[in-house]
């Protein structure tokens, strides 16, 4: 908070509006002129910046707003020589302000600074072997670099050997993982072993930090309908209460006999209390508050409105691989001429596609390669890939050709299998196997105990999608899912339910696109990131279900801010329309509601733990 005070020119300006106001309260029975002089050095400083934003939103935008209705009130307290409630006005609403603008800053900024703390440079290996320290945009994808103990990883890549590495400021994960050779290391992450090298995966603006810090700035440009609606009911309600206020005090004097300085005194209690302050507040703090806690947990939301859906989600399609089962296949059984094997390495390297680098390691341990990369390699989507006339697809494609050594029926049960065929017949084939993610079981239980249907669309075969769907215990699936067919399921569903789609691959993207809500995984192709509302950062569904919660707890937060906030208003101007209330208690009663709906929203950025989240105590 004090680093946020050195830096902020509203907050310093707050605090010198504030310093005169004390001088000019205590000097103000030893020497009234001198006194006038703070006061007046005092409603300066608090009513800079909102007569600025109530000057440009009122002129350059044609729109009134709240910080008008303050500056007229302590404009008209001034008139009537009331200096110091008019200070006290603009003290306690400025304060609210800077408040409201902390937690803003806290919930974006800050995160943002977080995520950018990636190197620039990396050590590269050249073709003869040496080091050298060049800037990551130079660095190309398949390109080896070196990465110390301790050092951050600066670009996306595999493990070239083990390593040890702490992924907390990406995942909020505090305990090291593990990586064996081929795993996956992402920027910004440190190394905790020894020095290990790296193939890069991922161009500098590919990375998923880099990603991760569009999102965060696409959030703040997203408001949910909530926000939304309340900014379309300030642009109606601040004229309606500038028009009432005139009608109000004539009415105290035609009506009542008042004095026209006590009727305009009451004018400008109402003119205070009658601000919606505490409303417009109600929504947009807690909001980036929610947002900020998913990022935290490796969950990045673009913006309120997402936030907002999935807290009435009905239904998630999810893909298998990489989801649900753990993503990283083995071969355990393949078949292929010794001729074109190396045909095959050369297709199979060139995608990123689990599968393909699982076939493409198999070959690398059996001493198979090529000496040049091959050109051309076609890469279909949902179904596999293809080379000249080579093809390296499902089973379901290769229907119609001949296969007179039976290897369709070869493939192993519970098993994901894809074949190699020429244009006439297949050639051979491979299987692989895969495992359940363990908290994918417990993520599945609990979005049903939510009440959420969570339904499986995979590409895979039948036999292998109906036993990871029986040992999930998912009960409606789609097995052999061309990208289309995805698209099918979402689109009918999305037009009578709430509908998530988790997925991670090129063929994936289509479908994310048509649902109420695309979650897809950062490991992932880059086209589904662009593609997804949600970016889980980590293959871990129960973080999600994590997110899920935070968004229903954001939605009673905000209820009740707003019931909070109306609640208060009504309350001030009835105790107004009743001769009850004074300026200064208007506007503590009416700015202490606006604080304590930041507050209520702030709430958000703590775990559950109660422990407040890092970002906020740096």
């Amino acid at each position: 908070m004090q680093h946020y005070f050195k830096k902020n020119r509203q907050a310093q300006f707050l605090m010198l509006g504030t310093l005169f106001l004390i001088v000019g309260l205590v000097v103000q029975k030893m020497a009234e002129a001198v006194a006038l002089i703070f006061l007046c050095l005092s409603l300066f400083f608090l009513s800079y910046f909102a007569t600025l934003k109530a000057c440009q939103l009122t002129l350059s935008e044609k729109k009134l707003n709240v910080d008008l209705l303050m500056i007229l009130s302590a404009l008209g307290a001034v008139v009537i020589g009331e200096m110091v409630e008019a200070a006290l006005l603009l003290l306690i609403f400025s304060s609210a302000e800077v408040l409201e603008n902390y937690v803003t800053a806290k919930s974006t900024d800050n995160l943002t600074q977080l995520l950018t703390l990636v190197p620039i440079t990396a050590k590269r290996f050249r073709e003869d072997g040496q080091l050298e320290e060049v800037p990551t945009s130079q660095i190309a994808i398949g390109e080896r670099i070196l990465v110390a103990k301790g050092e951050q990883f600066s670009l996306d890549g595999r493990c070239l050997q083990e390593t040890s590495v702490s992924e907390t400021a990406l995942t909020g994960e505090a305990i090291p993982v593990d990586k064996a050779v081929g795993d996956e290391v992402f920027a910004g992450t440190i190394n905790l072993g020894h020095p290990v090298q790296i193939q890069v995966t991922k161009t500098s603006d590919q990375t998923v930090f880099s990603k991760i810090i569009q999102l965060v700035e696409e959030a703040k440009d997203q408001p949910s309908s909530l926000e939304t609606g309340v900014e379309r009911f300030e642009i109606y309600f601040v004229p309606a209460v500038l028009l009432s206020v005139p009608l109000f005090i004539a009415g105290l004097i035609g009506i009542q006999g008042l004095a026209l300085q006590e009727a305009f005194y009451r004018g400008m209690i109402l003119l205070t209390v009658a601000s919606p302050c505490a409303l417009v507040a109600s929504v947009t703090p807690a909001s980036l508050s929610a947002i900020s806690h998913a990022a935290r947990l490796g969950v990045l939301v673009k913006g309120g409105r997402v936030m907002s859906l999935l807290a009435d989600l009905e239904v998630i399609f999810t893909d298998k691989t990489g989801t649900l089962t753990q993503g990283h296949f083995e071969v355990i059984d393949y078949q292929i001429p010794s001729d074109v094997l190396p045909l095959v390495w050369g297709m199979a390297s060139q995608s990123q596609h689990p599968i393909s680098q699982a076939i493409a390691k198999q070959l690398d341990q059996d001493g198979v390669f090529l000496s040049s990369p091959l050109k051309g390699v076609e890469e279909l989507a949902g179904q596999g890939l293809r080379y000249n006339n080579l093809s390296l697809v499902k089973a379901s494609l290769l229907e119609d050709l001949a296969d007179p050594k039976q290897y369709l029926k070869k493939a192993a049960e519970k098993t994901t299998s894809v074949f190699l065929a020429n244009q006439h017949q297949v050639l051979g084939y491979f299987s692989l196997a895969d495992q359940l993610r363990p908290e994918a079981i417990s993520a599945v239980r609990g979005f049903q105990q939510e009440g959420i249907e969570l339904q499986m669309l995979t590409g895979d075969q039948d036999k292998v999608a109906a036993t990871v769907a029986k040992d999930l215990g998912i009960k409606h699936y789609r097995s052999n899912c061309l990208p289309q067919d995805k698209v099918t399921q979402v689109r009918n569903a999305s037009q009578t339910q709430v509908v998530a789609m988790i997925g991670d691959g090129i063929n994936d993207a289509p479908a994310l696109a048509h649902a109420t809500i695309g979650v897809a995984m950062g490991s992932g192709a880059p086209v589904a990131m662009e593609t997804a509302d949600m970016v889980m950062v980590k293959n871990h569904l129960g973080k999600l279900l994590e997110v899920y919660r935070i968004s229903r707890r954001l939605q009673q937060i905000i209820t009740q801010n707003i019931i909070f906030a109306v609640g208060v208003m009504v309350v001030l101007v009835s105790l107004n329309l009743m001769g009850l209330l004074d300026l200064t208690q208007g506007v503590l009663f009416h700015e202490c509601s606006t604080i304590l709906v930041v507050l209520n929203g702030l709430r958000l950025l703590a775990h559950p733990s109660g422990q407040t989240v890092e970002i906020l105590v740096k």
